[in-house]
């Protein structure tokens, strides 16, 4: 680690999860930081918001346990795992299709288990789920190339059953892209963490109040505790160096590093005056990026489903959170569309209507929800595709670096990534 005297001073762009995280890291070293933020609100693609009187996030996000560096950060700045999130065993429902539930034995005997006693499974779709994960261990998770999810499953015979209830959702869930498109590798990188590790790091962990408690907003208070601040509201345009410092919009300031914590498609416009960048631009011009849609639908208190989280097949849902379960909202139901599809051509509306419809298929005699708010994130992450390049958090400008879940690493575009990505640029200023 380098000496780093009291002149330095390191402005962030960007209050997202990246962002944050990497702010908590410095401020924890006492270093000067400053957090810019274009929007009035903290959390960036991962936030909350208010809709009809009630805070929301724009999307319902789902955390595992061997999100390890996520725990660790919110630790840090005072927001306890232990009461923010519910912690529950891994469990897959497809009501009446699909059930797959961990008990709680050490590893890896419970995901055997859990496999064995699957229903919706046949014995030989049960052997091949277990010769599968035999043979990814067996291989470290690697592969020698880089395939789509499909391909690698059809080589193992994971088809069927196996493939639409288990392996594909799971990574849509994880890697936010049509199995048929995304990276076997990522995939397989998600399923060693979470399912070839302690018991605990396959848990899902279902945050039980909004996204902003969860961790931006303490992070905030964090910082700002520690000689921190953060100006909201505020956007950075352009971005300049000197010989020894950068400039940001012309302003008096002058900062001796600058981490860019913003989307990838947000990148261009501040480094048009980089010559050296060039090639970064045109690597992150290359991204596709894939959106997520949660339609919110409040019914009457009297309305639950079965269990906090249920798996829908063959319609426009793919997940439903009942909010009453996780955090008191009686009757207030979250659907999940993860990925591109044919719900984003509909109005926001229709994909109400349409969602109203299949959760009255499934809940007999369901009323007509009282409101109903559908919020489209388009670019909620980068297209997770086999061998995209993705660039690293340190550049070719000296002391500019990059945080955001699309930088280089094991994880797709998850609030993990996006957390080690923030620690990890912190940490190149403090000159590890």
């Amino acid at each position: 680690m380098e000496d780093l005297d009291d002149r330095v001073s390191v402005a962030i762009i960007g209050a997202g999860w990246a962002g944050m995280a990497a702010a908590v890291t410095l401020a924890q070293a006492k270093i000067p930081v400053i957090v810019f933020e274009a929007a009035r609100h903290l959390g960036g693609r991962a936030r909350s918001v208010e809709v009809e009187g009630v805070t929301l996030d724009n999307g319902q996000h789902v955390l595992i346990g061997a999100y390890r560096e996520t725990l660790r950060v919110m630790r840090a700045v005072g927001a306890d795992p232990d009461q923010l999130l519910l912690r529950a065993p891994l469990a897959i429902e497809y009501p009446e299709k699909f059930s797959l539930r961990a008990p709680r034995l050490p590893a890896p005997l419970h995901l055997l288990a859990a496999l064995l006693c699957a229903t919706g499974l046949s014995v030989r779709e049960r052997v091949a789920a277990l010769r599968f994960m035999a043979t990814m261990r067996r291989n470290a998770y690697g592969i020698a190339e880089d395939m789509p999810v499909t391909e690698l499953l059809a080589m193992h015979r994971q088809t069927g059953a196996l493939a639409r209830y288990l392996w594909e959702p799971l990574c849509v869930s994880a890697l936010n892209t049509p199995a048929a498109s995304a990276s076997a590798q990522v995939f397989l990188n998600v399923l060693r963490d979470a399912l070839d590790g302690a018991r605990a790091d396959s848990d899902f962990l279902i945050p039980s109040t909004d996204l902003g408690r969860l961790f931006p907003e303490p992070a905030a208070a964090y910082v700002r505790a520690n000689g921190g601040a953060l100006q909201l509201g505020a956007p950075v345009r352009t971005l300049a160096k000197t010989e020894e410092s950068f400039i940001l919009d012309n302003k008096p300031a002058r900062y001796t590093h600058v981490i860019l914590a913003v989307g990838p498609h947000q990148l261009d416009a501040l480094l048009d005056r980089f010559a050296l960048l060039a090639p970064l631009r045109r690597c992150v011009a290359d991204f596709a990026f894939e959106p997520i849609y949660t339609c919110y639908l409040q019914y009457a208190p009297g309305v639950v489903m079965p269990q906090a989280m249920t798996g829908f097949d063959g319609g426009t849902i793919q997940w439903v959170f009942d909010r009453g379960r996780l955090n008191g909202t009686a009757g207030l139901l979250a659907a999940v569309i993860s990925a591109r599809g044919s719900h984003q051509d509909a109005s926001q509306d229709a994909v109400a209507s349409a969602i109203h419809r299949e959760l009255a298929a499934f809940l007999p005699g369901l009323p007509r929800p009282l409101w109903s708010r559908t919020i489209a994130e388009k670019r909620a992450t980068y297209s997770c595709r086999p061998g995209i390049a993705r660039p690293g958090n340190r550049t070719a400008v000296d002391k500019l670096y990059l945080a955001g879940d699309y930088t280089a690493s094991d994880y797709p575009a998850t609030l993990e990534s996006a957390v080690r990505s923030g620690v990890l640029a912190a940490r190149l200023v403090q000159g590890y």
